[in-house]
């Protein structure tokens, strides 16, 4: 891999590249990961956390100020030694040494070193673990659960309503979460029953919205929005009005955040009987598995996903088999 052409002198990347330690390096990989590679603000984030767990490691080592190029195979084989011991699952290994992967890959773009010895690597074998999934009677109870309690003011109805719209959306479009909760109200078409969301990459796609889902956000839209923008005391909020304002608000009338949409999911799910494990992303699950048993192609399935790779969409045939195979067992005469 070519590296690039050298930095202004003088500019922080030059001071960077001057620099003998690691840590000098982590601006650069931060403002190369957002600039460059186009990741969610959500992967920025992971990515630079794992790298300071990395660097945290390093500073503990007794070549605590080791530099780039005197960085060895040897040296983070040790360090994922250290993550298997203090307990990381397989999986969490595999991620810190793709973030150590593409750390180095920087630097050898950026000139700084001319091996990536963290491409010699084996991240460790991973089970194939099929998603958990809700029954379609599971997801009805759920979607039921939210229940307006008369009496409890205005404001208590608005968020029950706003409660309902959240968990219909996550499931009628098997969205995930934080491609939710930046739905704004120009990209929601309820006449044509569908939405436009952003999601992993800055990547757009288009959701379907079912009648279920448009009736709860037409509710939602005319009687509980109004109510936590404040617009039926007359408060001015500018940020929440027009086409580019959030969707879903919370009760202080700011844009829905994925920890409120996480809460709100373990409580309905609790309420509804359903186990306490459920999470928003398993409604994602649920979504794609009921699709399949529907008949949905798997292409068009890919789509509505937002998988980059269709391999990934391929773990829900899985799942599907899984029930087929449930379904043989319970009516075959000789099962």
């Amino acid at each position: 891999m070519p590296p690039r052409f050298k930095p202004k002198a003088g500019s922080r990347f030059a001071a960077a590249q001057a620099a003998p330690g690691l840590a000098s390096h982590a601006d650069g990989f931060h403002t190369y990961l957002k600039a460059e590679c186009g990741m969610a603000a959500n992967s920025v984030a992971a990515y630079v956390r794992d790298l300071n767990r990395f660097l945290d490691w390093v500073k503990e080592q007794p070549s605590r100020n080791v530099g780039p190029n005197a960085v060895t195979l040897d040296f983070l084989l040790a360090y994922q030694t250290d993550l298997s011991s203090v307990g990381y699952a397989p999986s969490t290994v595999g991620r810190h040494l793709v973030t150590l992967k593409q750390f180095f890959r920087y630097l050898v773009l950026e000139g700084v070193t001319t091996e990536n010895p963290a491409e010699l690597l084996d991240s460790p074998k991973l089970w194939d673990r099929l998603p958990a999934v809700l029954s379609p009677q599971k997801v009805e109870a759920f979607l039921d659960a939210p229940q307006i309690v008369p009496g409890e003011g205005e404001t208590a109805a608005a968020l029950v309503l706003r409660d309902r719209a959240t968990l219909s959306l996550l499931y009628a479009t098997g969205c995930r979460a934080s491609e939710v909760i930046g739905l704004k109200i120009a990209d929601v078409r309820l006449g044509g029953g569908w939405a436009r969301c952003l999601g992993k990459g800055d990547k757009e796609r288009v959701v379907g919205l079912n009648p279920r889902c448009r009736a709860a956000l037409e509710e939602y839209l005319a009687d509980a929005r109004p109510v936590l923008a404040g617009e039926n005391r007359g408060v001015e909020r500018p940020s929440v009005r027009g086409e580019g304002a959030p969707l879903l608000l919370s009760r202080t009338g700011r844009a829905l955040t994925r920890a409120t949409v996480w809460d709100l999911v373990k409580k309905y799910a609790v309420l509804s009987g359903c186990s306490a494990k459920v999470s928003p992303h398993t409604l994602r699950h649920s979504f794609a598995t009921h699709m399949l048993a529907g008949g949905a192609d798997l292409r068009a399935l890919q789509e509505l996903l937002g998988h980059a790779s269709i391999r990934t969409t391929q773990v829900y045939t899985h799942v599907e088999h899984t029930r087929l195979k449930a379904v043989h067992a319970q009516h075959h005469p000789r099962a």
